[in-house]
């Protein structure tokens, strides 16, 4: 049976992997812990690796009347995970929507957070010209959502994703358009940004023209211990802090 722990007034599933340092992963939208595998596979012989469902997704539980969340709400089930399990400090390792939940931790619970790794962050704001590029993508989901129903509607937003993703995502469409509608509530401002006092790596996925990793350009540019990689190897960013780290549980000393 999974285990479950509270997080912000819901019950959360998880498993836990490995020993030694602990590493949180945060799955994206439309997905749920079972996209970690073979990232816990390759972690498990180095770390404690904790990989959970969101709420809504999986095993977790949803909400009565679901329909939005918050980065917020993300952000403390998280957190409560992370207590729960005595995990911290936790490197923290996010995709997309999971990419705001780590840097929401680092800004609200800095604490429970050793250090990050981000991959395709989804932190839209930073680049002013992204309003058109959104809004096409939002009108192309409302078609598909009325022309053929929501389970399409997620399929046709995960059109480049592996087949196997896109099975998991097209039974999670509450909770994707929950999240879909919570993107734009991440509060930090960029002067909280730049107080981030712990090792980020930003990696840019396989598209390096993509609009997340324009994104993770910019936002490389804020976060003042931030390092920007190609690529999509996340197993191998994480095992870079942990060296970095000294395979210490205490988050890294600031440079200098």
């Amino acid at each position: 049976m999974t285990p479950v722990l509270q997080g912000l007034g819901v019950e959360l599933a998880y498993e836990e992997h490995g020993s030694g340092p602990p590493v949180v992963l945060v799955h994206g939208m439309a997905d749920d812990r079972r996209g970690w595998a073979s990232t816990t596979a390759e972690l498990a012989p180095h770390a404690h690796v904790i990989a959970y469902d969101r709420r809504a997704y999986g095993e977790s539980e949803t909400p009565e009347a679901y329909e939005r969340t918050s980065i917020f709400e993300q952000t403390e089930d998280a957190a409560a995970l992370i207590a729960a399990l005595d995990a911290a400090p936790a490197i923290v390792a996010g995709a997309d929507i999971g990419t705001l939940v780590a840097l929401d931790l680092l800004v609200r619970h800095p604490l429970l957070v050793a250090g990050a790794v981000l991959l395709a962050p989804a932190l839209y704001a930073l680049l002013p010209g992204t309003l058109d590029d959104l809004a096409a993508q939002r009108v192309a989901l409302e078609e598909a959502l009325r022309e053929h129903g929501p389970e399409a509607a997620v399929v046709s937003y995960l059109a480049r994703a592996p087949l196997e993703r896109i099975e998991r995502g097209r039974g999670a469409h509450r909770a994707f358009f929950a999240d879909y509608g919570g993107l734009p509530t991440f509060a930090a401002s960029r002067r909280e940004l730049m107080a981030i006092d712990r090792d980020v790596v930003i990696l840019q996925g396989d598209m390096p023209d993509s609009l997340e990793a324009s994104v993770g350009t910019r936002l490389a540019k804020l976060l003042p211990r931030a390092r920007l990689e190609p690529g999509a190897d996340i197993p191998a960013a994480v095992l870079g802090l942990i060296r970095r780290a000294g395979g210490s549980r205490s988050p890294a000393a600031p440079p200098g």
